[in-house]
């Protein structure tokens, strides 16, 4: 019984946070954005029924405090589930050979990670827009606009074009976006619930170094995936973008990994992570592209492997 008073109290606070988001300030958007963490903090600390029982519980707590059986589907399936999915995959493991237990990798985790976003960014959107593409597009393209005309506070004819242009371009894009910030956050979430529960001693599994983490090839396929789906209109392509921008950022997390790693133990390594992060935050885009490909070299090449790396051998795959 204990799993289910544990689940009781995380789903209450998750739901709470998530309800402040109607007060439509910073700090209520900042507190919503933390719904994830009591949840994912339950599960890992008790098991996955705990985690499942706070979707539950919160999704009950928002529907009876909102009168709105929407707003507590969208609870469940944009905020509960993918936690409660993502803590029962790190909860994964089976008895090794040797008598140890084989932990579910977080390389593989990672991958999830990125699924579990652009699934979720495409169901807030079909729940959003009741289905409707057009009203997804639209509501979309209203987003784009207001961000572009931060740029363009006086408009001008002869940037017309190019502000129509770029405002498109970014509505077609949203996906991509908001799954490339969704995969970032999710994977920080867990890793602070993980180490939330690791402190309290109630973490079953060791959790490997941040510096360990890589994706297996496996996950190569799903840049082709997301291409193919790119090709088809509707959902089905806004879910090829979600894919791009979730994997753009698992492999540029990926890409930060292998930094950390080749950097231990090496003179002046504070001074080099310090600048690599400096020129991150200052350049943004071009620092994100050029990680994600050093990520995805080191998937498909195996740098840590070949050049002595700590790179972690790639385990069975293990039952979901």
């Amino acid at each position: 019984m204990n799993f289910i008073a544990t689940g009781i109290g995380a789903g209450l606070v998750s739901a709470l946070l998530t309800v402040v988001v109607v007060k439509e300030t910073m700090l209520a958007v900042l507190l919503a954005m933390l719904a994830p963490l009591p949840i994912l903090i339950v599960a890992l600390g008790w098991n996955h029924r705990s985690g499942l029982v706070a979707t539950l519980v919160g999704g009950l707590a928002i529907a009876i405090f909102t009168a709105s059986p929407i707003s507590a589907f969208g609870f469940i399936a944009i905020t509960g589930l993918p936690a409660w999915w993502l803590a029962y995959l790190a909860l994964l493991g089976r008895p090794a050979a040797d008598g140890t237990m084989e932990w579910y990798p977080i390389g593989r985790l990672l991958g999830w990670v990125a699924a579990t976003a652009a699934l979720t960014i495409v169901a807030t959107g079909i729940i959003s827009s009741g289905a409707d593409y057009t009203a997804f597009q639209s509501r979309s393209r209203q987003i784009s606009s207001a961000f572009v005309s931060m740029f363009f506070e006086a408009p001008d004819p002869g940037t017309e074009d190019g502000r129509e242009a770029l405002t498109d371009a970014l509505a077609t894009m949203t996906p991509a976006l908001s799954a490339f910030g969704f995969t970032f956050f999710m994977g920080l979430y867990l890793w602070l619930a993980a180490k939330v529960v690791s402190a309290s001693g109630r973490l079953p599994r060791p959790w490997s170094p941040v510096p360990g983490l890589s994706m297996p090839r496996a996950i190569l396929w799903a840049p082709v995936l997301a291409f193919v789906l790119i090709q088809f209109e509707g959902f089905v392509g806004a879910l090829g973008y979600a894919l791009f921008g979730a994997l753009l950022m698992a492999f540029t997390l990926q890409g930060l990994a292998v930094i950390h790693e080749r950097t231990q133990g090496k003179p002046g390594r504070g001074f080099i992570l310090a600048g690599l992060y400096a020129l991150l935050f200052l350049t943004q885009g071009v620092m994100v592209t050029a990680l994600s490909l050093f990520g995805l070299a080191d998937t498909i090449f195996g740098f840590r492997r070949r050049f002595g790396g700590n790179r972690p051998k790639q385990p069975p795959t293990l039952s979901t």
